[in-house]
């Protein structure tokens, strides 16, 4: 009997996930039993990210040795993320203008959700400047970046470390030597946390399934369905004419990141995939010092199913209120979200904290974020898909635009990926 594939796996632990949220809806005891299942699963993620991340990028990093050549992909990969978000946003709010989502929604038939919680963390959005987020890049302590799990900080040292590694030369080997082993037993530990990966799934999406049910979708179907038909134009059309102008198909990117696609939807965390994401990346051609700053990196400049998504429930919430918004208001709504949306991926609930942090500017009523709280779950799971997708399609991108994408190894890794389902 041939063994079942992970994604395989994961897709029938969301299934029973879904089947067992439904049959226990609104059961206090159900996330009791199941969300300790689901919480270490992210904890298991979250443990291997950092020291994956750190020690592939001093490794990638002092094999290059130019900081010529890394200035040089930096400022490319900082432009290509930014044209990419900007289309994001304005595909987010022709959508909204297009199918006015928002439009004939009674408020008072919506259940409000307590979002006092982002409430604090939008204070400190309101004020982080465009500049801010440069210098928040440098760590003061590395340490206590690392604690904090502050992903731009953790690459700036990592990068400025690998340099000085290539930089002494044959001292700088033994240290060399000790990341590299580092990096590769790391991803040995991804390989082994990966089979559990089913069971986080099937208690992740039961919790949720559990507590909010299928009947909160309902008076906000159009906002979903809108929100949904918006990402998938978006990955199919834009991302997938991106792909092809750079020689490659996105249904291949597809097939090669089928078990992250289902993994990233059913936690609704970008983390859980990251590491994959390298290791796959590379193995389709990609650099290791170009998979392992582009994809992380990515993570705080690159978000673009959140960008978009910001943009469209920023317009439904005008709509659902009965505030135009002049093309005027739209472009300062645009601006605005390029700012805040950028370098503060570690805020939970990043999107709701941007969000926050953005309407007032144009006059819409942050209230209206409590009326669409509720299925923010259920949102997030499409946004963090597209992320995937985007960041892992901007590593190739930046492979091909240096001129360092290995095409003979993509291929056979591709075939290897057709054989093997």
């Amino acid at each position: 009997m041939k063994k079942i594939g992970l994604a395989w796996q994961i897709l029938i632990g969301l299934i029973l996930g879904i089947i067992v949220g439904a049959i226990f809806y609104k059961n206090p005891n159900l996330p009791v039993y199941l969300q300790p299942i689901g919480t270490i699963f992210i904890r298991l993620i979250k443990m291997i990210v950092i020291p994956i991340v750190v020690s592939s990028l001093i490794v990638g990093v002092a094999g290059v040795g130019d900081m010529k050549k890394l200035g040089k992909l930096g400022g490319k990969t900082i432009l290509y993320f930014e044209i990419i978000t900007t289309i994001a946003i304005i595909v987010g709010l022709l959508s909204a203008n297009i199918f006015q989502p928002g439009h004939g929604i009674n408020k008072e038939s919506l259940q409000k959700t307590d979002i006092s919680s982002f409430v604090e963390s939008a204070k400190t959005v309101e004020q982080h400047g465009f500049a801010d987020t440069f210098i928040n890049i440098v760590p003061s302590n590395i340490f206590d970046s690392l604690m904090k799990g502050d992903m731009l900080a953790i690459i700036f040292f990592s990068v400025i470390f690998g340099l000085g590694v290539a930089a002494i030369g044959e001292r700088g080997k033994p240290v060399l030597k000790f990341f590299q082993g580092t990096a590769d037993a790391m991803f040995y530990v991804t390989n082994l946390v990966m089979r559990f990966a089913p069971f986080g799934v099937f208690a992740l999406i039961g919790v949720t399934v559990s507590t909010f049910g299928v009947k909160s979708l309902i008076p906000l179907a159009k906002l979903v369905l809108t929100v949904y038909g918006t990402m998938f134009f978006f990955v199919l059309v834009i991302l997938g004419l991106v792909a092809k102008m750079a020689g490659i198909n996105i249904f291949n990117i597809f097939r090669i990141l089928k078990d992250e696609m289902i993994l990233a939807f059913s936690t609704s965390s970008s983390e859980t995939v990251l590491p994959k994401l390298m290791e796959k990346m590379e193995k389709f051609g990609c650099p290791k010092p170009i998979a392992s700053f582009v994809i992380p990196t990515g993570y705080s400049f690159n978000l673009d199913g959140s960008t978009l998504y910001q943009a469209l429930a920023a317009l439904f919430i005008a709509q659902m209120y009965g505030i135009h918004l002049s093309i005027t208001q739209q472009i300062t709504l645009m601006l605005v979200l390029m700012v805040t949306s950028k370098g503060i991926a570690g805020v939970p609930g990043v999107s709701f904290v941007v969000l926050l942090a953005t309407l007032g500017t144009v006059g819409i009523p942050v209230q209206g974020l409590a009326l669409i709280a509720g299925i923010d779950r259920i949102l997030d799971m499409g946004r963090t898909v597209v992320n995937v997708i985007g960041n892992s399609l901007a590593s190739i991108i930046m492979s091909k635009w240096e001129g360092q994408y290995d095409e003979a190894k993509g291929e056979a890794y591709l075939k290897e990926i057709k054989q093997a389902s």
